[in-house]
């Protein structure tokens, strides 16, 4: 099947209408909003994606599981710098994003340059046409009033052959409306002949606008497919080093002895293997006399360091009197 091409299909029966050339300019618009619209979800996502590993790699430096010990706490750190290590990824995957989303508005920006010296040229051209059209068809307007006024001038010249002086006026305006007639006739073969230049020039030039505009469709067609291409084999790139990271924490979460973690907190931190012994009930009476019996006497220290009392009877001298204070285990010496 023989392949479609823009410089067939966009023509007009009409020299000064430019529908088939403005189609065209409008698919390229709308070409140049698509790139501009994948460059700009490329760099959001690249956005994100660098968020997410900024915020990604905060949490990655947080403390987690700083108080195990063993097996368990050497996969806790592994989780941790695994995490840290997928948080970088994410931030190199946002570079890259970017890169791309740059390359697209290189591209984007290099047709737009292209188009636009093309663009000015058929511009200039569809201005130069469309003028010369007008002077063409306002030279022919004006060619035919003037054909129509000599042959006038010929029929009233044979229609008044009796007065040799009014036959000589009629002849006169029929020579002078013969030679208008003859300069507008000449003038409009000019601008015919300018205008059929213009067409061959603005033929060629259609022609070529319309095969470099198919050539920046193309080219702007591959790029956008290879771009989004791109964006998801780097998105199944970034699951592929995510699990492999992912992977080193399940290996070590294999490593994870559950006893050898219990036995291993018991060897360190053990602080004895014998319980404490089982506290008895005692009774309070247990051990002591009973209330009933007298207590025995226990003579005071002071009386014992003193010795026996005196006799008041013996000894009393200057009569002095003794007596003794019943409530003291002391003599009393009164004069």
């Amino acid at each position: 099947m023989k392949n479609l091409h823009f410089k067939d299909f966009f023509w007009n029966s009409d020299l000064t209408c430019t529908n088939g050339y403005d189609a065209i300019i409008q698919y390229l618009n709308d070409g140049k909003r698509t790139c501009k619209e994948v460059e700009d979800f490329m760099k959001a996502r690249a956005s994100i994606e660098e968020k997410y590993a900024k915020d990604l790699l905060g949490l990655s430096k947080k403390v987690c599981g700083h108080n195990e010990m063993n097996t368990l706490k050497r996969s806790m750190d592994i989780f941790k710098l695994q995490t840290e290590q997928v948080s970088l990824s994410h931030l190199q995957l946002a570079q890259n994003m970017k890169e791309e989303a740059k390359k697209l508005e290189e591209f984007r920006e290099k047709q737009k340059e292209v188009r636009k010296k093309v663009e000015q040229c058929m511009d200039a051209l569809h201005k130069q046409k469309s003028s010369q059209f007008k002077k063409t068809m306002d030279s022919k307007k004006t060619y035919e009033q003037k054909c129509r006024d000599k042959e006038e001038a010929d029929q009233n010249v044979n229609r008044n052959t009796n007065n040799t002086k009014h036959m000589e006026k009629l002849y006169s305006k029929a020579q002078q409306a013969k030679q208008y007639a003859e300069e507008a006739d000449k003038t409009y073969q000019q601008n015919v002949s300018t205008l059929g230049k213009l067409r061959e020039e603005w033929l060629k030039e259609h022609v070529k606008a319309c095969e470099v505009f198919e050539k920046q469709s193309i080219e702007r067609i591959n790029a956008l497919r290879n771009t989004v291409w791109t964006h998801l084999n780097q998105l199944s790139q970034q699951c592929v080093t995510t699990d492999e990271l992912y992977e080193e924490v399940r290996k070590s979460l294999e490593q994870c002895d559950i006893q050898e973690d219990i036995e291993h907190f018991i060897n360190l931190r053990r602080t004895g293997d014998k319980p404490p012994a089982t506290v008895m009930y005692e009774n309070f009476y247990n051990g002591q006399k009973s209330p009933t019996e007298a207590p025995s006497f226990r003579p005071s220290l002071t009386a014992i360091r003193r010795g026996p009392l005196p006799d008041p009877t013996n000894n009393n001298r200057d009569g002095a009197q003794l007596s003794l204070d019943p409530d003291a285990c002391y003599s009393v010496i009164q004069y």
